[in-house]
């Protein structure tokens, strides 16, 4: 694995595989905007109804975690997390990278939360009151305090891009693993006289129909995947779909629907409820409402 290709320079600017990445999730949320966002009717449709209900449990979930106060960061909200998890699900296309792979875009959203947290602190307190906190409850907390504020972002960052990260490096030396076991296996069988193939297409077979007969699903598996070792022998051996690595055909497949899908959703909702819980302590209640 390496870092994002660098594919053109504009000054200063590098335009990377994250740059383009990103500006194309911009471009499909903003066309799923406007094609959800057009011909509402008080008469609802089902695009419609579903577009609702979607809005409504993210208003609901900003309410709940911030308060009712805030619920004027719902679009922030939303805008984040649909940017972390397509931004994490794009680099399921095969064309683009993930942009949440990258450190600087993790990082960049992190900062953006931590600037929010101090305009709301500076809003609630001025500027000398944020200033002071960082010395409250003793003098002797003001280093501990400016650490804290530092380590914020950096672990939001980080536990984002080190999710998404370490699961596209686990799956591609899950999938090179198994393409050298794949050509080394065949590559045996193949030089082997005929028998062999033959064999085990017939115990494969034989294992299969047991597994039938017991209902045993283990069985049954087992055999499938010797009498597929079989078939790609005999091909193997006569030089047709010769190369193909059969033990990366699934395996590689469950493991990206973990680190892509799952971790991408899960990364995208623990990051906007980090982000949530730290803006929302920096945006308390107004006294009337709190009393």
């Amino acid at each position: 694995m390496n870092g994002p290709k660098i594919y053109f320079q504009i000054g200063p600017v590098s335009i990377t595989q994250t740059t383009v990445s990103s500006f194309f999730v911009m471009i499909v949320l903003c066309v799923l905007a406007l094609f959800l966002g057009k011909g509402l009717k008080k008469r609802h449709g089902k695009r419609q109804v579903i577009v609702e209900k979607l809005v409504s449990m993210l208003y609901g979930l900003v309410e709940d975690t911030m308060g009712k106060h805030n619920s004027y960061w719902t679009p922030y909200i939303g805008a984040l997390m649909m940017s972390s998890l397509f931004g994490s699900l794009i680099g399921m296309t095969g064309i683009f990278r993930s942009a949440t792979a990258d450190l600087s875009t993790t990082l960049t959203w992190a900062l953006m939360t931590s600037v929010l947290v101090w305009a709301c602190n500076i809003k609630q307190s001025g500027v000398r009151g944020w200033l002071k906190g960082f010395s409250e409850p003793i003098k002797v907390m003001l280093p501990m305090n400016i650490i804290s504020e530092i380590a914020q972002p950096i672990s939001m960052a980080f536990r984002h891009f080190g999710n998404i990260m370490g699961g596209s490096v686990l799956t591609s030396i899950v999938y090179t693993g198994l393409a050298g076991i794949s050509t080394m296996v065949l590559g045996n069988l193949s030089r082997s006289p005929i028998a062999v193939p033959l064999i085990l297409l017939a115990i494969g077979i034989i294992v299969f129909f047991v597994g039938i007969k017991k209902v045993k699903l283990s069985l049954k598996i087992i055999g499938s995947a010797v009498v597929i070792l079989g078939v790609f022998s005999l091909l193997e051996m006569f030089d047709i779909l010769s190369g193909v690595p059969i033990l990366t055909l699934g395996l590689p497949g469950v493991l990206s629907l973990y680190f892509d899908i799952f971790s991408g959703c899960v990364q995208a909702l623990v990051f906007s409820l980090l982000t949530m819980v730290y803006v929302g302590n920096a945006c308390p209640p107004p006294e009337s409402d709190s009393n």
